[in-house]
């Protein structure tokens, strides 16, 4: 528990909350990249501890939220073919497509199968040859190696019956969407632990110069995020824009090059749309043309029409820190987990269901 119960430290959270408390001199507004840091902000109270002065905005780090309408209807398309089995993590089943959810397909008959790794997808279909197997590759630059690796480890194989369909989205392409955006609130971020251990921090640096706007990286425990929110403030307070590593414990600036040459292998950069917020280009990851007989978009020759997003969610403006989920009319009535408009208020990493859970319904 040693590594656990240091970043959990009743004293040192008070210390870095009265040093908030006390360099704070104007109003700021950060954002967390990441919804398991917003999860863990909401869960541990940390948001009523912080000065009025300090706004705590909750961002698209979400990879299930931000999966578009049109990508939840690809996934349902495939589980619906004859003869397939679409694997996918848990998050993805409830999250709402344009007619249905991939969980309402499952209960209409479809194979639908929870996984906890692509790899173990890849088994899957060494032991069902006569079956047609689609992982639901979903995330940000964190699960892309893994959903990689698979595609690697079938080729090696020589499985022609697994694909995987991609919709990967990566951090930085997101944050200028955000801070270019007219209604731009952010002064500075927290970026994701978890995505940098992998990417490292490099990429950040030209953000944060472009757009005057500190970056720190940070961790997910309640005393990573307090340092990193003090660490922010203090560049804002002394008019610094700089990117600063928190989570020194597990990122190093240059990431992780293994995984990152796993990821180039298979994947290419690709323009991705965002559920909530629209197309960013060069915003993520699909499978390229070495790997081509791995992409079920082409294997299944999909060609599906472009499906609009419910109206009444307002996803889109909680991602991009403009609004949060209690100022949605429908939060907690006619949105809630058991039923929701959207993917926030589902999925683990939701701000809306972080809310929901956390903050109370009300």
């Amino acid at each position: 528990m040693k590594y656990l119960t240091e970043y959990r430290d009743p004293e040192l959270v008070e210390e870095f909350i009265k040093e908030i408390h006390r360099i704070t001199t104007k109003p700021w507004t950060l954002m967390e990249i990441c919804g398991g840091q917003t999860h863990s902000l909401v869960k541990n109270g940390i948001l009523d501890m912080l000065p009025d002065k300090i706004t705590m905005v909750h961002g698209p780090g979400c990879p299930v939220c931000v999966t578009s309408v049109s990508v939840i209807d690809e996934a349902i398309y495939l589980a619906e073919q004859p003869n397939t089995i679409m694997c996918s993590f848990g998050d993805m089943l409830r999250v709402p497509g344009s007619k249905k959810s991939l969980l309402e397909v499952k209960a209409e008959g479809a194979d639908v199968r929870i996984l906890y790794s692509p790899l173990e997808a890849v088994q899957l279909a060494k032991q069902n040859p006569d079956k047609q197997v689609v992982f639901f590759a979903v995330g940000f630059e964190t699960t892309a190696p893994a959903n990689a690796l698979s595609v690697v480890h079938a080729d090696q194989l020589g499985l022609d019956n697994y694909s995987i369909l991609a919709s990967h989205v990566l951090v930085p392409p997101a944050m200028e969407a955000i801070l270019s955006d007219e209604e731009n609130l952010i002064d500075a971020f927290l970026a994701a632990g978890h995505v940098c251990t992998i990417m490292g921090i490099n990429e950040y640096h030209p953000v944060a110069e472009k757009y005057e706007c500190p970056i720190v990286v940070t961790g997910f425990e309640p005393v990573d995020l307090l340092q990193g929110i003090l660490m922010a403030v203090q560049q804002l307070e002394k008019g610094e824009y700089k990117v600063e590593n928190q989570y020194a414990r597990s990122v190093q600036r240059e990431g992780n090059r293994l995984a990152q040459d796993t990821i180039q292998k298979v994947f290419a950069v690709s323009d991705r749309v965002w559920r909530g917020i629209g197309n960013i280009p060069q915003s993520g990851y699909e499978v390229n043309d070495r790997y081509k007989n791995y992409n079920a978009r082409l294997k299944f020759m999909i060609d599906l029409p472009f499906a609009e997003e419910n109206k009444e969610c307002i996803s889109g403006d909680i991602m991009k820190g403009l609004k949060k989920p209690k100022q949605c009319p429908n939060f907690g009535t006619k949105c809630k987990p058991e039923h929701p408009l959207g993917a926030p208020m589902v999925s683990s990493e939701g701000a809306c269901a972080a809310y929901y859970h956390y903050a109370g319904e009300e």
